[in-house]
């Protein structure tokens, strides 16, 4: 249950999603990495670059400050490690399900809200913009590759976004050990009573 609590902490220091864009301009793709608490990319200047090409079709800046999620986000995981940490103390089985099921809800409910962020970035389009494209959407997908115009674009989890959901299977994890602990020591505790009652029972006899 410890580890899981370190896996989800690993989101303050690696990114948890991350989008990339293929287009012949940029053969190699500009990858922009979303973190619990801001924005980046593998340079400095990806966002500056995917801002510039969004002018041209009249799509919204992408901004950490019109982002609030980035602000609440990384207390919502703090109280998780902080409960996460309070249940392996009290070590109950029953408490480690339950804590990998909240997980797994607020992942649940972070995702869809990634999503109805990339729709509103997708279809909310400048009429001012300088290339117009009637009918067109240019929402990323929330997970796998879309082609996008002449652009391939490709979303995928990171590295933090890989160890937060490997804490939901350690401590599903956790919850299956420490069941089957509980329940043998239960077994051989009864099965000790059983033994010492037939001995007094034949020394009664």
């Amino acid at each position: 249950m410890i580890i899981a609590v370190l896996g989800l902490g690993t989101l303050f220091l690696f990114p948890m999603w991350k989008i990339t864009l293929i287009a012949p301009q940029y053969p190699k793709g500009v990858t922009m990495h979303i973190h619990i608490n801001k924005l980046g990319g593998e340079t400095p200047a990806v966002i500056q670059n995917i801002n510039i090409l969004n002018h041209y079709v009249g799509m919204k800046y992408i901004e950490e400050d019109s982002i609030p999620e980035l602000k609440y986000f990384p207390y919502v995981v703090m109280a998780m490690m902080a409960m996460g940490l309070l249940m392996a103390a009290v070590d109950k089985p029953k408490l480690y399900l339950g804590w990998a099921i909240l997980l797994s809800l607020l992942a649940m409910a972070g995702l869809y809200d990634f999503y109805l962020w990339e729709y509103d970035y997708g279809h909310s389009l400048s009429p001012t913009a300088p290339i117009k494209i009637p009918g067109a959407s240019f929402q990323p997908p929330l997970f796998g590759s879309k082609q996008i115009i002449s652009f391939t674009a490709i979303s995928l989890p990171h590295i933090g976004g890989y160890f937060a959901g490997s804490s939901i299977l350690l401590a599903g994890l956790a919850w299956w050990q420490k069941s089957k602990l509980d329940k043998n020591e239960t077994t051989d505790s009864t099965s000790d009573n059983s033994h010492i009652s037939s001995e007094r029972l034949h020394t009664v006899a």
